[in-house]
């Protein structure tokens, strides 16, 4: 780690912020998005930007990065008023914003990405760009493949590339939008490292993140967003997490987990012993057909949380996608309820197993963005009674059905015929989780139900799963959130390069021993397989 936790704190603070802004508002028709915002940043200094969702962040940083004008207010950069009316402009102007949703184009490469819109030469030499950037990505601790597409990436990697492009264009101020959803510890770390080397060198950065305990430990003041306004601005020194939660959400945020088991062995449908999930010798490939899934097994039990902890790209996504038949298996079974699925359709597996998915990337995979969220709520039923009778949709049924979820689910939306679009990351998961947990499904496949939430939000939808496991769903929970994935599991197994190293007991693992073998240390446990039974898990 840098000897210095906090450079910002040894040189004085120049008397003119880096930043201002001064009484900006955004509104979206009658919406006001940001209300009289103001807001002063140092030169060299880490400001953490919280809020729940909707509380205006993102809506703000895309004004400074160029892709919103403000209705009202000035933005100032070194004590001198600038007009920031586009992005280019925003990059000339040392702006570089890493996006919460990526804004990469799928189709090309990583080193194209990269360096788009950055050269005026008529010959571009790709092949020693892609060397610069394969050189930068190893000194920042990011590597990735610079000639790989875009759009066969995981998450994480993509991810990665946004970092690397702005840390390409050498921004002076550095907007980064939950920089570490998909980070190991160790990686976490050497990423806070760098941030403070380049604060140390006078680049001032905006650090947007709903991990508290990150922005305790790695910035130097924070300023609370509350429904578009200002609630508090501070130095993190002294603060806690119980104070900076209390002021993004306005109320006491409970931040220990009950899993308690009483209501799941209440009968015998729901007894623990009773395996609803039976996967063997699982071979799966890659959107590249390069094996993704080398043989994995594992067993999941009714009333049980199997987490899944590893870096992004090591095999999640495969794994969730084989198990909810969107991805073929090359080798192997799965079995549900004592039926082999292998070959089910994803329909089938829905209609006739009650199986629920909560896909990672919820604006492409888990919404339609464009509808409503009636519709997104009938989206696996539309041609089901209720909704559908002689072909044609029953729109009282569909309307009442998303009144009833709205309320059940605390969806912050005014009625159902609301665009998805225009609401909140939390409450678009929400509405994810309300048609995937619709039916009580007895396999839950629980993708990064979380990422991106405010510490709120992400209560909110943790009690609900906590529920499903307590009804008696058996449940695979697949984070790259460490903590997380502890809190939420009884047994945690680690994937690395499509395979599990090991299978822990959550309340006897530790954050050092799950986070080496993320990283793909293996001998910091006994030699062992997926274990199939809690009683013999290492």
């Amino acid at each position: 780690m840098h000897s210095d936790p906090l450079p910002l704190t040894l040189h004085a603070i120049p008397a003119t912020p880096y930043l201002r802004l001064e009484g900006i508002t955004k509104r979206f028709g009658t919406f006001t998005a940001n209300d009289q915002i103001d807001l002063e940043i140092q030169t060299g200094g880490i400001h953490a930007l919280l809020g729940e969702n909707g509380a205006g962040k993102t809506t703000l940083m895309n004004i400074l990065s160029g892709l919103y004008r403000p209705d009202a207010g000035q933005i100032y950069l070194n004590g001198q008023p600038v007009e920031i009316t586009s992005p280019n402009v925003a990059i000339q102007q040392g702006i570089g914003m890493i996006h919460q949703h990526f804004m990469l184009v799928p189709q090309l490469s990583v080193a194209e990405n990269i360096i788009l819109g950055t050269g005026t030469a008529l010959h571009l030499n790709l092949r020693q760009k892609a060397q610069e950037i394969a050189a930068m990505s190893a000194a920042y601790g990011l590597t990735i493949d610079p000639f790989a597409i875009v759009g066969d990436l995981p998450v994480g990697a993509q991810q990665r590339v946004e970092i690397l492009k702005a840390l390409y264009r050498q921004a002076k101020l550095l907007i980064l939008d939950e920089p570490t959803a998909v980070l190991t510890p160790p990686e976490v770390n050497t990423f806070f490292t760098i941030l403070r080397q380049l604060a140390a060198k006078n680049h001032t950065i905006i650090f947007i993140s709903h991990k508290l305990e990150e922005v305790l430990s790695l910035c130097d003041a924070v300023t609370v967003l509350r429904r578009g306004q200002v609630v508090g601005t501070t130095t993190t020194k002294g603060s806690t997490r119980q104070e900076l939660a209390r002021l993004m959400v306005g109320r006491e945020v409970l931040f220990q987990l009950d899993k308690g088991t009483e209501d799941a062995t209440t009968s015998d449908k729901t007894a623990p012993d009773r395996v609803v999930l039976d996967i063997q010798n699982l071979h799966v490939s890659d959107d590249r057909h390069l094996a993704a899934l080398k043989g994995v097994s594992l067993q999941l039990r009714a009333g049980e949380i199997l987490g899944v902890a590893g870096v992004d790209g090591n095999g999640q996504r495969e794994l969730a996608d084989a198990i909810a038949g969107l991805r073929p298996a090359t080798q192997g079974s799965i079995m549900l309820k004592g039926t082999d699925i292998t070959q089910w359709t994803p329909q089938q597996r829905v209609k006739q197993l009650k199986l629920g998915y909560i896909p990672e990337d919820r604006q492409k995979m888990g919404l339609v963005m464009r509808f409503s969220i009636a519709r997104n709520l009938i989206l696996k039923a539309f041609q089901l009674l209720p909704f559908c009778r002689h072909w044609l949709l029953q729109r009282s049924a569909i309307d009442a059905n998303a009144n009833h979820a709205i309320q059940t689910f605390d969806i912050r939306a005014t009625s159902g015929n609301l665009r998805v679009n225009q609401l909140s990351g939390g409450n678009q998961q929400k509405v994810v989780l309300a048609r995937e947990l619709a039916g009580e499904p007895e396999l839950i496949i629980a993708m990064q139900p979380t990422r991106g939430l405010d510490v709120g939000a992400t209560e909110y939808v943790q009690k609900a799963l906590l529920a499903e496991r307590s009804r008696g769903a058996a449940m695979l929970y697949i984070s790259t959130e460490l903590e997380e994935v502890m809190a939420m599991s009884d047994r945690i197994a680690v994937l690395y390069e499509g395979q599990f190293l090991a299978v822990l007991d959550a309340e006897t693992a530790t954050v050092e021993t799950i986070g080496l073998l993320m990283a793909g240390e293996r001998s910091v446990v006994q030699p062992t397989s997926l274990a199939t039974s809690p009683e013999v898990d290492s």
